[in-house]
């Protein structure tokens, strides 16, 4: 995108007097998401202008992403959040058209949700959307084999399984949940919205036996914001197809546009088949920069960070303890946040640390995120 195309639509924004930002935070929906890829921008500029039977899009374009990923089946979900209140449907309705005419109204159905305590999160409203009633084992330290054992019961609809960074490295192995669930022929559902790339989770937790896996298709894939890829069991996903758009079930109001569906199936291809050992060197290089600029400030703990895990992306992570006596992590992000442009960074951890994530920051942008950090840090220029 040529600079002057960039004005063009920053000014759009301003125009209705939003203003750009600079997002160091990651692939966060409320900070826009990802960029998304160019040529997914111009696929959807296209295919808006065709019209199609939806239905049958959704069946090929489904097939094309099961075979990009390797699951049984998929679908394309809006948005990750969409994909969870899929699951939900799926796993208490089925297939049923009395039983999904009914959601979220499920008395009298397997309507229970199982999670671990520290699998808790903001977006397990949209299991209790579809009618699901959260059933919390474990607790903030510990959850146990014998606990998940206890409670699964006729009302059980799926287990459902956070994978997240930064989530307690307590829980019980996803493998391990699986093997106790499907002992009673329950599913197991995985929210993994934010873990892309690496592009072996595709796999990863299928092959760990989860029956549905829900990934973002923006974020890291960086397809359309409002999509999802909804991947697993055949039966499972075909449930889900018909609890969704343009179906009059509960999914009617989580629709994805033609034009999105095909942006998301252009973009995971692109996805799968890049270089992801380079991508990461260039990652790597750019978090790398911040680093080196603000390594002698003195007092400060800055460390590259890079472990698939809980780092996704080579992250520079700024750690304001110890010795540190300048002003404080909230402090600091504050008057990034405050300035022109505004400057996000990520603080998803511990209260003392920051964090830039490279995802979303141009080689311009970095500059400006160093020369920010070292006004905020130090007063000084």
């Amino acid at each position: 995108m040529s600079p002057q195309n960039i004005s063009d639509a920053e000014q759009a924004y301003r125009n209705l007097g939003v203003t750009p930002i600079i997002n160091a935070s990651g692939s966060v929906t409320r900070l826009g998401g990802s960029r998304t890829r160019p040529e997914v921008l111009e696929q959807m500029a296209g295919t808006a202008r065709v019209m199609v039977n939806i239905d049958e899009l959704n069946r090929k374009a489904g097939e094309e992403i099961a075979r990009l990923v390797g699951s049984e089946a998929a679908m394309v979900s809006s948005g990750a959040a969409g994909g969870l209140l899929l699951q939900a449907a799926a796993c208490i309705a089925g297939s049923d058209p009395v039983k999904m005419q009914r959601l979220p109204e499920t008395e009298g159905m397997k309507n229970e949700i199982i999670m671990q305590t520290t699998h808790r999160f903001p977006y397990d409203h949209a299991y209790r959307a579809a009618g699901a009633k959260i059933v919390e084992i474990g607790n903030y330290l510990f959850n146990h084999p014998w606990e998940l054992e206890g409670a699964i019961n006729e009302r059980t609809a799926a287990v459902a399984y956070l994978c997240a960074p930064f989530t307690s490295k307590r829980v019980m192995p996803l493998a391990q949940v699986c093997e106790i669930a499907h002992a009673h022929d329950v599913p197991v559902i995985v929210d993994a919205a934010s873990m892309l790339p690496p592009r072996a989770n595709l796999q990863r937790y299928l092959r760990d036996g989860a029956d549905m896996v829900i990934f973002s298709g923006g974020k890291g894939v960086r397809g359309p914001q409002g999509t999802g890829i909804l991947c697993g069991r055949a039966d499972l996903i075909d449930a889900a197809l018909a609890n969704a758009s343009p179906a009059q079930f509960i999914g009617r109001s989580a629709k994805v546009a033609k034009e999105e569906i095909v942006g998301l199936v252009t973009a995971l291809s692109m996805f799968v088949e890049e270089d992801e050992q380079a991508e990461m060197a260039w990652y790597r290089s750019m978090a790398q920069r911040v680093v080196d600029s603000l390594i002698e400030v003195p007092g400060l703990n800055i460390t590259l960070e890079h472990d698939g895990i809980d780092y996704l992306l080579p992250n520079a992570v700024l750690r304001l303890g110890g010795d540190w006596s300048g002003p404080s992590a909230q402090q600091v992000a504050a008057a990034l946040q405050q300035g022109d442009p505004p400057i996000y960074l990520q603080q998803l951890r511990a209260p003392d640390e920051l964090m830039v994530d490279p995802l979303n920051v141009t080689e311009d942008e970095i500059d400006v995120i160093i020369r920010r950090l070292r006004e905020a840090l130090t007063g000084t220029t």
